[in-house]
C-alpha cells in the first residue's frame, strides 16, 4: 500500500491552510516535499529525487497536515499528487533512517513513523476531495500505500511498482494487507512474497492503477486537470480518459503479466508458503524455478509473517488491517532480520543476507501468531 496518507496531531482540532507560492523548477536541496495551491487545486511534490523521493516522517507530516487543511476547504475541488526528478514516483518509505532509529534506542521516532504513515493513509482513503496520483517511475511500499487508496492512480510505461519488503526482513505494510488480497485472483500474494516488479501497462491490469497514460502525455494531462475552472468527478474522469485514448501504441501487446497469469494463479492458491514453494518445484518450468529461486532468497519470517497477513486482510477493513499492520512492523523492526536485510541489501548491496531463523520449518504457527498479538490499548494505532 483501491483508493487514498493521514497523520493524528493529537489535540490540534484545526489546521492553518498552508499557501505555498508556485515554483516552476523545484529545487531538490531545499524542501523534501512540495505543496502548492493553484486556483481551487492543490499540488503536492514528493522532492527528495537522489533517495527516489522514499518518505521521511517529516514529509508525511507535511503532507498530512496540507490534505486535511485541503480537504477542509470548499473552494479545494482537487489534489495531485507526484514525485520530482523523473526517475521515481516515490521508492517507499526510508527504511534506512527507520531502522537505525530503532538500533539507536529511539523508539519513538520508530512508533511515530508507522503511526503517522499508516495514519496517512486513512486520511487519503477518506478524503472527500478527489485525489489524482500522477504514478510515473519507481513507485514501491509506502509509495503504493499512498496512491491505491486515490481516487485515481495514472501509471505509464515508466512505471515500476513493486511491494519488495520480504526481501529486506520486513513485510508489505502500509495497508497492503488490505490491498493485496483484493487484487483479482492470486495476483497479491505473488506480488508480495516474491516482490515482482509491475511494469508499465502491467501496473494498470494488477489493477494498482486506474488508468495508463502514455509518459510523453502526462504533463499534457497534469496542464489539462489543472485547467478545469470546477472540477467534478465526472470532469476528471473524462478528461482522464480523453489522455488515456490519446496513445500512439498499443500497451496491451507488451503485458508480460499476461503470460504468467495462469500460473500464478495456480501456483500461489496453496494455503502456505511452503505449498506454494511445492507447486512451483513440480511445475518445474523456468518461470516456476525462477520464483522458486527468488522465494529461497527471502526471509523465511517475513514470508510465513506476510502470508499469514494477507490471509486475515482479505476479510478485514482498511481500518483494522492498518491496525494489524502496525502490530506487525513494531515487532518486526526488534528482529535481526530487518536490520541485517537493511544493511545487505540496501546499504552493502551484496545480496546476502543471512536470516534467523534460517529456515521456514523454523518458523513456527506460534512464531507467527505471536506478531499479530493486540497491544495493550493505549499502544494500538488510533485511527
Amino acid at each position: 500500500m483501491l483508493t487514498k496518507l493521514s497523520i493524528f496531531i493529537e489535540n490540534v482540532n484545526w489546521v492553518p491552510r498552508i499557501l505555498v507560492r508556485t515554483v516552476k523548477r523545484p529545487m531538490s536541496t531545499e524542501r523534501d516535499v512540495i505543496l502548492e495551491t493553484k486556483g481551487n487545486k492543490g499540488v503536492i511534490i514528493l522532492n527528495r529525487p537522489k533517495a527516489m523521493n522514499s518518505l521521511t516522517l517529516s514529509m508525511m507530516r507535511k503532507v498530512s497536515s496540507q490534505l486535511k487543511s485541503w480537504d477542509w476547504d470548499p473552494a479545494v475541488k482537487m489534489v495531485i499528487i507526484k514525485g520530482f526528478g523523473g526517475h521515481a514516483f516515490c521508492a517507499g518509505g526510508d527504511m534506512r533512517t527507520f531502522v537505525h532509529a530503532y538500533k539507536d534506542g529511539n523508539l519513538k521516532l520508530v512508533e511515530d513513523t508507522c503511526r503517522e504513515a499508516y495514519q496517512l493513509v486513512n486520511l487519503i482513503d477518506t478524503l472527500k476531495t478527489p485525489y489524482v496520483a500522477l504514478i510515473d517511475g519507481i513507485t514501491m511500499g509506502m509509495g503504493v500505500g499512498i496512491t491505491v487508496h486515490g481516487t485515481y492512480r495514472i501509471c505509464t510505461e515508466g512505471t515500476v511498482c513493486a511491494t519488495p519488503e520480504v526481501a529486506i526482513g520486513f513485510f508489505p505494510d502500509g495497508s497492503a494487507s488490505y490491498f493485496l488480497p483484493k487484487l483479482p485472483g492470486k495476483m497479491g500474494v505473488f506480488l508480495a512474497l516474491t516482490g515482482h516488479r509491475l511494469l508499465g501497462y502491467d501496473v494498470l491490469k494488477a489493477g494498482i492503477a486506474t488508468h495508463y497514460v502514455d509518459k510523453t502525455k502526462l504533463s499534457y494531462l497534469e496542464t489539462a486537470l489543472l485547467g478545469l475552472p470546477n472540477p467534478s468527478l465526472a470532469d476528471i474522469d473524462r478528461t482522464i480518459l480523453k489522455v488515456s485514448q490519446q496513445g500512439e501504441t498499443d500497451p496491451k501487446k507488451d503485458s508480460a503479466l499476461s503470460l504468467a497469469w495462469k500460473k500464478i494463479n495456480i501456483m500461489f492458491e496453496a494455503d502456505s508458503v511452503e505449498s506454494i514453494m511445492d507447486a512451483l518445484r513440480t511445475e518445474g518450468s523456468d518461470w516456476s524455478r525462477k520464483q522458486l529461486g527468488v522465494l529461497n532468497k527471502m526471509s523465511p519470517t517475513s514470508l510465513k509473517v506476510t502470508f499469514e497477513a494477507l490471509k486475515r486482510g482479505a476479510n478485514m477493513d482498511l481500518q483494522n488491517c492498518l491496525k494489524m499492520d502496525y502490530r506487525i512492523a513494531l515487532k518486526l523492526v526488534k528482529t535481526s532480520d530487518l536490520y541485517e536485510g537493511v544493511k545487505k541489501v540496501l546499504i552493502d548491496k551484496n545480496n546476502k543476507p543471512v536470516w534467523k531463523p534460517a529456515t521456514l520449518k523454523e518458523v513456527t504457527e506460534d512464531i507467527v501468531n505471536s506478531y499479530f498479538e493486540q497491544f495493550p490499548f493505549d499502544k494500538e494505532l488510533m485511527l
